[in-house]
This record gives structure tokens, C-alpha cells and sequence, in this order.
């Protein structure tokens, strides 16, 4: 932790090119993840070596501190590792905390809403990187557990379900031969035991086992009938207590979850939990040009929000444009971040994690690294890269690479803890990508584009989608050309005021500076790709798309 000199420690982006060997070194081959006795899922982790996975030139050999191959394979080796084991629950989906063994079999119960809101958007990741099934149906998984169990009444998420229930952790989830044999029958409580890993002696406490799946099942009728048969005898258990606080960094990690998840494995329903969530965040949390305290019931607490609760509600708000067209959120966000860079600002670059006004303190935290979230600093320049990418504002791409100046000495000696910022270092250094698709939403040729995009985009890409035949803004972008070359941004972008249909709703198309001049092309959707605010000359194909936005091969094409 540093000093009252202040957090920061000189600008630039660095880090990334030393971190995968030293990540390797704490790498376990066998089991995957870090090597130690506890392990614990660090999405930040993942994100960082799927993005690093990507850049080129990072598998050919010229990556001094380990070759891309590398990094996926130690992403896909931690993920499967945890998907497979008794850290998720193989029956109703969602992560455990940590896993208290190096086998990731026995996890401690209690389940938090922003591990699974990071991990489901860092599977969907690694599928979107791999096509593989087991990453999607992890990340579909998650996101529906999210909205079954944790969603409250006023469109919220609860921040957790307790670990224990009758008074015993890991009642509600552990079973044993009988008791599968009494809701079963014999023989496919044999089955259920074999293909869970359920033993008589028991993985866990009193002879009781957490369910695994080591391997899909062949039988896979067989396997969903006992699946749900199971699930809705555990459902007659009593069940954990739920924490009903609503956090705003939380929820606004959430939000960027589903709102991702959704768009990339086409449920609509996550979608509209993200859009539900960041209305309530919206109405209770942002008050006053700040972020409130957490709430419960609709009501949020006096006090002022922390620099994580700033930056989450960003990441969550900052989604929006590339997911219906919605623009408001950029500037809500826009709006915090003006208040909140000279109250969180210490020398250096870095952030304060308390405001200047938090209260008469001695000593302000200024904690760069990260812990089971990503840390406050990191959070905030990956906030802050995203806001520029979209705004053209250059002043908040140089704070989000002046916040990283912490970043080098963290990696070189705890990687571990500086996932988040190598993965806005990552980003960075992709650019990150700008993609602005313009075209009448319901159009097939626009919803091709879109989708191309949500599957080629590089690490930390943003994505803003223009609705022409919104807010009465498609004659003006149907009538243009889209003529014109490679196009120089000037660092700021002019916006509009038109409303979309939404109630209290901004179009994207009118709000978000990237949108500004994007048109058709001869009437045909069309889409922009820029990197540091200069941009391509449009294209309609989205094979073209994806040849711009250069994309590893093996990407899944649907």
C-alpha cells in the first residue's frame, strides 16, 4: 500500500510484455490455476491471458515473455479446471468463492455476485477466443443463475447467497450414494453417483461429497433427467440465506456482464436484466453527480460511493451503447467521471481509493492491486479507456495510461494481483479498437454486422450501434455516402440531443461522439473501425469486418 505521497508512479503502459512468464511460474500444469492449497478464481487473471492470447506477433515466437499458445493454454486449463469442479455448482450453475483445496473439488459455499459476474463475462470471453461448448454453457449458465437468485424485487442484484444453511456450510449443495439412490431409484443413483463423483467416504465433511463433472456424460438424455430430477430435489432443502444489499460496482459488473453475454450467446432475457439494473442504478445510485452507498428496498445509503463504486457503475454504463443503441449511459458516466477524477486523483497518476471529501482521515488508501475484484485503480483506467475510445476525449485515455503507471513493479512481483491492469494494458495496446456500426436496427444486414463485431472484436474493443431509423435520425444517415478514406479524430466529438423511444433514454446515434458523421453507405448499414481515433473507410461485408478487426482463426462464426 503507498504512502500520503500519493498513488501514483509514473506514466506509460507497462507490464504485459513480463508478466506471462512470471504468471507461468506460479502456474500449477495439473489442475490449473495458481499453485498453492487454496485456490480462488481471478477473472482478471483469465481476462488478462485470453487478451494477451490475442495480440500479434504473441504465438510467432517474438514474445519474450511467453508465447500467446501460452497464455490460452493456462486460461483454458484454469477455466475447465474450475468449470469442472466443485467450485460450480454442476446442478443450478454459478461459482463458490474459492476453492479451500488444490483440486478445486471442495469450494467454501458462499456465493458472491461479483465473482460471477466477472467470471460469466470471462467464459464467454474464452468461448468467443475458442468456440468451446463448455465456456458458453458455463457463461449461459452463470448469467441465468445471476437473474434466478440474486435479482431483487426493484431490478437489482443481491451481493450474495450464504455458505451454509440448517446451520451446516454446504448442506444445501452436498449429497450422498443414499440420499441420490431416494430421490433416483437405484439405478440412476448409481449413474448420478458415477458421473458426479459422489463416494461413500465422501469429498466433503460427514461423508457428504460436492458434485464434480469430470467429464460430460455419454448418455446425455439420461444425464439432463437426472440433472433435473436433482435440482428440484434440492430445491425442497432449505435454502442459503441471500444477502438482499444492493452495490453499486457490483451491480454495475454485472450489468457489463449480461449486457456482453447476452448480445454474444443471443438471449434477450440478459439484456434485459443488464438494461432493468442499470435503470435502478440510474434512479437510487447516482445522486448528485456521485455514486451512492449501497441500497436495499430502492433506497440507497447516505453514504458517498468508494472509487470501485465509481468505476463498476462505469464498466456497467459504458456497455450500453453497443448493446441496443442506447447512448444515455455515456454520459451518466461521462458526468461521475468529471467529478470524480479530481477527487480520486492523487500525484503520479494513481487513485486514491476514498474521495477528498470522504471524511477528515489522516490517511487515504491508495491499494493499487488487485483482490477478489479488480482493484479500484485498474477499474478506473479501464473505465476511463472505454470512455475515451467512445468519446474521442484524449484527456481520459492519457489518465487511464497515467493510472497504469503502478502496473510494471506489481506484475514483475505479484502477477497475480495485477490481472486488471495488464488487461487495460492489453487493451491499450490493441488501441483499443473503436467500432461504430450505423443501421436500421431490425435490419438483418445491420444485426450481421453487430454480430461480427461482438465476435472479432479485439481485447477491450468498444462497440456503439446507431439506430438510423430512431428518434427520426434515418433520413440523415440514409442519405449519406459514407465516401471518404482514412479520417483523422480531433479528440472530441460533437453530440446530439435526440431521444430514443425509451423513456428518460438518450439514441446512441445522438449521444455518443463515436456515432457523430458515421452514415450508410449507399443506403447499405455499414460499419466504422478506428483505433486511437482514426478511423478506416467503412465497411457493409461482415466478412470484411472481421478481416479488419483481424481476429485470431478459430473463432466461432455463428
Amino acid at each position: 500500500m503507498t504512502g500520503p505521497a500519493g498513488p501514483g508512479g509514473g506514466a506509460g503502459v507497462g507490464g504485459g510484455e513480463g508478466a506471462g512468464g512470471a504468471r507461468a511460474g506460479g502456474y500449477a500444469v495439473r489442475g490449473g490455476g495458481s499453485a498453492g492449497p487454496r485456490r480462488s478464481p481471478r477473472w482478471v487473471v483469465l481476462e488478462f491471458l485470453l487478451r494477451h492470447s490475442e495480440r500479434p506477433g504473441a504465438g510467432n515466437g517474438g514474445d519474450a515473455a511467453g508465447t500467446g499458445a501460452q497464455a490460452l493454454a493456462m486460461a483454458v486449463g484454469t477455466a475447465r479446471a474450475m468449470a469442472r469442479g466443485g467450485m460450480y455448482d454442476q446442478l443450478g450453475g454459478g461459482f463458490a468463492r474459492y476453492s479451500v483445496d488444490a483440486g478445486w473439488v471442495v469450494p467454501h459455499f458462499e456465493k458472491m455476485l461479483y465473482d460471477n459476474a466477472l467470471l460469466a463475462r470471462a467464459y464467454a470471453h474464452l468461448w468467443r477466443r475458442t468456440g468451446d461448448p463448455l465456456a458458453r454453457r458455463v457463461a449461459h449458465q452463470t448469467c441465468t443463475w445471476m437473474i434466478r437468485e440474486l435479482r431483487t424485487a426493484e431490478g437489482g442484484f443481491a451481493s450474495a447467497l450464504d455458505a451454509d444453511s440448517e446451520g451446516e456450510e454446504g448442506l444445501f449443495y452436498t449429497w450422498t450414494p443414499a440420499e441420490l439412490e431416494a430421490e433416483l431409484g437405484a439405478e440412476d443413483g448409481r449413474f448420478a453417483a458415477e458421473t458426479f463423483g459422489v463416494t461413500q467416504a465422501g469429498t466433503f465433511e460427514g461423508g457428504r461429497s460436492v458434485l464434480q463433472l469430470l467429464a460430460d456424460a455419454r448418455d446425455v438424455e439420461r444425464f439432463a433427467a437426472v440433472t433435473e430430477a436433482l435440482s428440484a430435489a434440492r430445491e425442497r432443502r432449505v435454502r442459503p440465506g441471500r444477502d438482499d444489499k444492493v452495490v453499486a460496482a457490483w451491480n454495475g459488473l454485472a450489468i457489463a456482464a449480461l449486457a456482453e453475454c447476452g448480445l454474444l450467446l443471443s438471449e434477450p432475457g440478459f439484456v434485459s436484466a443488464a438494461s432493468d439494473a442499470a435503470g435502478l442504478l440510474a434512479r437510487v445510485h447516482l445522486r448528485d453527480q456521485r455514486v451512492a452507498g449501497p441500497s436495499g428496498a430502492g433506497w440507497a445509503g447516505r453514504g458517498a460511493g468508494v472509487r470501485e463504486a465509481y468505476a463498476g457503475v462505469a464498466a456497467g454504463l459504458l456497455a450500453r451503447p453497443g448493446v441496443g443503441g442506447r447512448g444515455g449511459g455515456v454520459a451518466l458516466a461521462g458526468q461521475r467521471s468529471e467529478r470524480a477524477l479530481p477527487r480520486f486523483t492523487g500525484g503520479g497518476g494513481g487513485f486514491y481509493d476514498a474521495a477528498d471529501a470522504a471524511g477528515a482521515v489522516v490517511y487515504r488508501p491508495a491499494e493499487p492491486v488487485d483482490g477478489p475484484t479488480p482493484s479500484g485503480a485498474f477499474a478506473t483506467a479501464g473505465a476511463l479507456l472505454g470512455y475515451g475510445a467512445l468519446t474521442g476525449s484524449a484527456r481520459h485515455r492519457d489518465a487511464a495510461i497515467a493510472a497504469l503507471g503502478v502496473l510494471a513493479p506489481i506484475a514483475a512481483r505479484y502477477p497475480r494481483a495485477a490481472g486488471a491492469g495488464l488487461a487495460v494494458a492489453e487493451a491499450a495496446i490493441a488501441g483499443p479498437a473503436e467500432i461504430a456500426i450505423v443501421g436500421p436496427a431490425g435490419d438483418p444486414r445491420t444485426m450481421a454486422l453487430h454480430r461480427a463485431a461482438l465476435l472479432a472484436a479485439p481485447p477491450g474493443a468498444v462497440i456503439a450501434l446507431g439506430d438510423v431509423e430512431g428518434a427520426g435520425a434515418g433520413k440523415r444517415a440514409a442519405d449519406g455516402d459514407g465516401a471518404g478514406g482514412e479520417s483523422a479524430g480531433d479528440g472530441g466529438r460533437s453530440t446530439g440531443g435526440v431521444r430514443d423511444d425509451v423513456p428518460g433514454e438518450v439514441s446512441a446515434l445522438a449521444a455518443v461522439p463515436l456515432l457523430a458523421g458515421r452514415v450508410m453507405v449507399g443506403g447499405v448499414p455499414a460499419a466504422y473501425v478506428c483505433r486511437n481515433f482514426t478511423c478506416r473507410a467503412p465497411v457493409t461485408d461482415p466478412m470484411d469486418l472481421r478481416e479488419v478487426l483481424a481476429y485470431p482463426a478459430g473463432a466461432p462464426r455463428g
